[in-house]
């Protein structure tokens, strides 16, 4: 199909239009705390608790009000990775 092709036949689909520019201005993305967050099924405090994060910095990072800083994006990404073993390194108390 050519682009016009596809243009025609989304703006001809009464369910699935597409979004005017003033509808995608808008819109914000999600965060990225936040889908990794809900892709682990988990709430804002049990995350917070499991990660040794302070809530409100989450809620933070999730509502675009502050970024993480370097050292969390490591840990972000480390429990993106492999959030079982991050979980349980965690845990450990120190011995």
């Amino acid at each position: 199909m050519t682009d016009e092709e596809v243009m025609a036949a989304a703006l001809s689909d009464p369910d699935a239009r597409p979004l005017t520019p003033e509808q995608l201005a808008k819109m914000r993305r999600v965060s990225r705390v936040k889908v990794l967050r809900q892709r682990l099924e988990m709430t804002q405090a049990e995350f917070a608790e499991a990660f040794h994060l302070p809530i409100t910095t989450l809620r933070d990072w999730e509502q675009h009000r502050s970024s993480p800083d370097a050292p969390a994006r490591a840990l972000l990404l480390a429990i993106e990775r492999d959030p079982e073993v991050m979980r349980r390194l965690l845990a450990e108390r120190a011995a």
